[in-house]
């Protein structure tokens, strides 16, 4: 039998790799010999370089950049033996690179990610996927943009610096100095929400709350990204808040699309046809998959909406153990998902789950497996047993 492990990572707990160490050792303990094939998963937030470069080989280009909140930090991009280059945003941008103390989307920006582009560029690599996820930002990518030579400027023709508190100043914006080679360039953004640039569902408000922001803080953001917003589209003529994926990363996704020409592309998707997983469950039996929390989000461009759908496409049943179930969740099984498991009980404390992640994990795998022996997925009995010839 043939199993395919596939999991995104569980924030804060456990590690892709992680997990598919857990589930190789508990399928041998419970089935015996099988085939395992890891492919570790992502969808545009942090941990996207280590999943793709994991099975597709390439280099890591260092750099010395400027974290969200203008501090120097190491972060890097990958390059693909076909001379694309991958820029993690969340490498330079992240939320993980800051405190609790720290958080506070009025003061944070994305220079570094657009440092990190810049590097890319100027060595010549031409094709170019930027990540956008698990940022710390709602800076409507303007900090990128600089350092990649556009000029924000307030009423009276102040050089803006780029966070999130400078939306609301911005009168007017200069692209005369954008960095020559960006015409020359194809960009990919790799984009794992639909949200638009402002509004109900928009970056401020659906995302904000988790970078830090609320209350009054949320009000001076949205008037900002408002703001922003119509100065785009009186000067550009494009419109972000009717096109998907521009609310994406705090705006990021806005800025890369008009100033970069970038197009938008499904994270998942793209990590998928950059890993071939296609071709590598061809002759899967059954796939694991799953990420830290389930719920309608995750039937909306995430890692198991993804993995369900080609799996689909073979007739390959998928299991997804995420740390827990919420409401919402139950679309994935119309998306290729046979089973969900929630590794946290629904009594235990979200801290408590966290600490005792690695052993929730590990149990759950085994009901997993013991219910595979049972045959409760539509795995022929023949080809459960470890042993069986092929």
């Amino acid at each position: 039998m043939k199993l395919v492990f596939a999991s995104d990572s569980f924030k804060g707990s456990l590690s892709s790799k992680r997990i598919h160490e857990i589930l190789t050792e508990t399928a041998h303990e419970v089935l015996g010999g099988c085939e395992i094939v890891s492919v570790p998963m992502a969808d545009g937030g942090e941990g996207t370089l280590d999943a793709i470069g994991s099975v597709t080989g390439g280099e890591m280009v260092d750099c010395v950049v400027r974290d969200p909140l203008g501090r120097p930090v190491h972060a890097e991009y990958l390059v693909l033996p076909d001379g694309t280059a991958v820029v993690e945003m969340a490498q330079a941008s992240g939320l993980t690179l800051l405190s609790a103390e720290e958080r506070n989307p009025l003061k944070t920006g994305t220079y570094g990610t657009g440092e990190l582009i810049l590097d890319a560029i100027r060595r010549g690599y031409r094709k170019v996927t930027v990540t956008l996820g698990g940022s710390a930002t709602n800076d409507g990518g303007m900090g990128c943009m600089c350092a990649l030579g556009v000029r924000f400027l307030d009423a009276e023709g102040a050089e803006l610096s780029g966070c999130g508190e400078d939306l609301l100043r911005l009168s007017r914006i200069d692209v005369s100095g954008l960095a020559p080679e960006i015409a020359g360039t194809d960009f990919t953004l790799m984009c794992d929400v639909n949200n638009p640039l402002c509004g109900e569902h928009g970056a401020t408000y659906t995302f904000g709350p988790q970078k830090g922001a609320s209350g009054e803080t949320l009000k001076l953001l949205e008037q900002g990204m408002t703001n922003y917003r119509d100065i785009i589209k009186g000067e550009y003529g494009t419109d972000c808040d009717s096109i998907p994926g521009c609310g994406a990363a705090g705006g990021l996704g806005a800025a890369l699309l008009v100033f970069l020409k970038g197009h938008i592309r499904s994270g998942i998707d793209t990590v998928l046809d950059l890993t071939d997983f296609d071709g590598i469950i061809r002759d899967a039996d059954l796939i694991i998959t799953g990420e830290g929390r389930a719920d309608e989000q995750s039937a909306r461009g995430k890692v198991m909406q993804g993995i369900g759908l080609r799996a689909l496409k073979q007739g390959i049943p998928v299991i997804g153990i995420c740390g827990s179930v919420e409401k919402g969740a139950d679309e994935l099984y119309d998306q290729g998902i046979s089973a969900l498991y929630a590794t946290k009980p629904p009594d235990m404390p979200l801290d408590e789950a966290m600490l005792r992640a690695e052993e929730l994990y590990s149990n759950t795998a085994r009901e997993v497996f013991a219910d595979l022996l049972g045959s409760r997925f539509s795995v022929p009995p023949e080809r459960v047993s470890g042993h069986t010839k092929r």
